[in-house]
């Protein structure tokens, strides 16, 4: 809990170093993205019958009743309106992901990459790390999608097995059988989406590794080894927090347009103005968690330089300095040693 809050900290310094930047550019760049998502999570239930949430709802549930989900479980049902929500929006909002959504993380990732130049990234790099991030970006949503089909193979070969051996007759047995798998189901899409962002970051921040987007997600499962419980104590307080402005819009922004039907031009310029600053506290959100994912990286990299400078007996007093501003160094001594071969 101490690392994690050392993390969080030195985020947050970093962000505070940088608020000129990232507050101005790297935010506006963001607020296209933002308003998508936000405004997505608004349309989608407004949809009529022949939307394309009914579309994916119904085919979702065909493929669960196919594969021989009961019907009954409740967790079925609503991870079937979950994933139909997600994918709806992820579809509406694609175009501003792979372009604003991308360039906001290539720009804050060259800020922080050389944290020694005061100055701005100029345009040639900002591209440079965008088309390292796209490709590692499209590497990571092919890892999300496997993960999601290996888990729900997983979960039809429980659920077929037990029930052909008679197991599955009485209710609280379906009840358990759901709720494992709803546990199994968060665990493997947290560590996934942990080592996707990881993998982001480290496609941008590293330049003497050449080659696709895969390498970086695979350089981010070497790294984040030991330290799955870390990224995702950071992961959660932002998520939490994204959360909130989006229940935030919800409640001042949709309710308040479903309410008034009949609003005069000062109330509609009004809600306009506090849609913006919504859009512009998520956009802070998303610049915020790319600073936390930087820093992470960094973490990662000096524990990993540390154990091998422990393992081969070289003395770098630099190195030693930057470890303490992350954790003491007698138990990032300890972790490095026990993760070598």
């Amino acid at each position: 809990m101490a690392e994690t809050i050392k993390i969080m900290r030195k985020s947050v310094f970093s962000f505070l170093q940088n608020y000129h930047h990232f507050s101005s550019t790297a935010a506006l760049i963001a607020m296209p993205f933002s308003a998508s998502i936000l405004l997505s999570q608004a349309i989608l239930p407004s949809f009529s019958s022949s939307s394309l949430l009914f579309t994916i709802y119904s085919r979702i549930q065909a493929l669960f009743a196919a594969a021989g989900f009961p019907a009954s479980s409740e967790f079925f049902a609503i991870l079937n309106e979950k994933l139909a929500q997600t994918i709806s929006s992820s579809i509406l909002t694609l175009p501003f992901t792979l372009t604003f959504f991308l360039v906001c993380k290539s720009y804050v990732i060259e800020s922080l990459r050389n944290p020694k130049l005061k100055s701005r990234p100029s345009f040639s790099s900002v591209f440079d790390n965008f088309s390292r991030v796209f490709s590692t970006y499209l590497w990571s949503s092919i890892l999300i999608l496997a993960a999601n089909a290996t888990v729900f193979a997983l979960l039809f070969l429980a659920f077929n097995s037990l029930e052909s051996f008679g197991l599955l007759k009485s209710t609280n047995s379906v009840l358990f059988l759901s709720a494992s798998g709803a546990v199994l189901y968060s665990i493997v899409l947290a560590n996934t989406l942990i080592v996707c962002n990881l993998g982001l970051v480290s496609s941008g921040m590293e330049r003497s590794c050449a080659g696709g987007g895969y390498l970086w997600t695979l350089r981010a499962c070497v790294l984040i080894r030991g330290r799955t419980s870390t990224a995702l104590a950071l992961t959660l307080p932002l998520n939490l927090a994204m959360a909130a402005i989006e229940a935030l819009f919800q409640y001042r922004i949709v309710r308040s347009l479903t309410a008034s039907s009949s609003s005069t031009t000062t109330s509609s310029s009004w809600i306009v103005m506090e849609a913006l600053l919504i859009f512009y506290l998520y956009s802070i959100m998303v610049v915020l968690d790319t600073v936390v994912n930087c820093v992470f990286y960094k973490n990662c990299k000096a524990m990993e330089e540390l154990g091998r400078q422990l393992c081969y007996g070289i003395k770098d007093d630099d190195l030693e300095d930057d470890a303490y501003d992350y954790y003491v160094y007698d138990s990032l001594k300890t972790l490095a040693l026990e993760q070598l071969p």
